[in-house]
């Protein structure tokens, strides 16, 4: 009843915030529609050019494959920066006193640390399954091959990033207290995470030596999971109008849908293994440390 009852608390308040709602609602929006104006063309020509001499695919499927990229980049990014956006009332609370209050309450730390997580995950699910939402449509303006298995595996996908986004969210802001930190970790995050989890720039196009150690980053495994299932639709039409195996196979290597660590490929279980595993982890230390950092400050 307590853990309900806070987590109700926490996703009015956030929602009640109309300035960080909408910034975290309307922030994938224009990345959506930035990537579609400045990107879109530059990957076109990247995936012309991979395309053997003389041969070549109809502009709908071209265009759909490179929507497709976008939308993977999007979302996984979109999964981890809001988390951060819809989280931040765990630490205003601590600013504006709120949290004392709470703490001398018969409330478990444990509790509140959940209540926190649990909220700004829905809070993060629900704007990112509308920015999903919206890149469907953009996807459907210029090309559709989606099935209705490829869509359910695409939300899950941004269900999974959401957990380790507002796992990894929550255990930073345990050590934050003041807006200027808040503003700083969320500048922070959102201007280089996408480069380190492979969705601005595939890590293919890194050296060998950086792309090995942001293997072992967790968000590259989630990138790699949603860039599959976003664009295996379009790998398959290519497949069924004639174009070479091995081609495919490059173009799948050049956008990351096959990633390797250490030459060897790793298979889709073991990016999921690797997902759960972090969201797991990271979980279990953010409420470990919130309650032995929260005991520490109130001494």
């Amino acid at each position: 009843m307590t853990l309900r009852i806070l987590i109700k608390r926490n996703i009015k308040l956030f929602f009640k915030d109309k300035g960080m709602f909408f910034t975290s609602l309307i922030t994938p929006l224009i990345l959506l529609v930035l990537y579609a104006t400045f990107l879109a063309n530059v990957y076109r020509d990247s995936f012309a050019a991979g395309f053997p001499a003389g041969f070549s695919i109809p502009d709908e499927l071209l265009d759909a494959t490179v929507g497709a990229q976008l939308m993977s980049s999007l979302l996984a990014v979109s999964c981890v920066t809001v988390a951060f956006c819809s989280n931040m009332l765990s630490v205003q609370d601590k600013v504006s006193g709120a949290r004392t209050d709470l703490t001398v309450s018969p409330v478990r730390r444990s509790t509140m640390a959940i209540s926190y997580y649990a909220a700004s995950f829905i809070s993060t699910l629900c704007i990112c399954l509308v920015a999903t939402a919206a890149c469907l449509i953009y996807i459907a303006t210029i090309g559709w091959y989606f099935t209705l298995t490829d869509i359910l595996l695409i939300v899950s996908d941004v269900f999974l990033l959401v957990l380790f986004g507002t796992a990894l969210s929550s255990l930073i802001n345990v050590f934050l207290s003041t807006q200027g930190q808040i503003s700083a970790v969320g500048s922070i995050i959102s201007s280089v995470y996408g480069f380190v989890c492979g969705a601005y720039m595939p890590l293919s196009q890194f050296s060998e030596g950086l792309r090995n150690v942001l293997m072992f980053l967790p968000g590259t495994y989630g990138t790699s999971l949603i860039r599959n299932h976003c664009m295996n639709p379009m790998f398959r039409e290519m497949n069924s109008i004639g174009l070479p195996s091995d081609v495919i196979t490059a173009l799948r290597d050049t956008v990351d849908c096959n990633i390797y660590l250490f030459g060897k490929e790793i298979s889709t279980a073991v990016m999921y293994a690797v997902m759960l595993g972090s969201i797991v982890l990271i979980l279990a230390a953010y409420i470990i440390i919130h309650n032995v950092y929260g005991k520490k400050r109130a001494k």
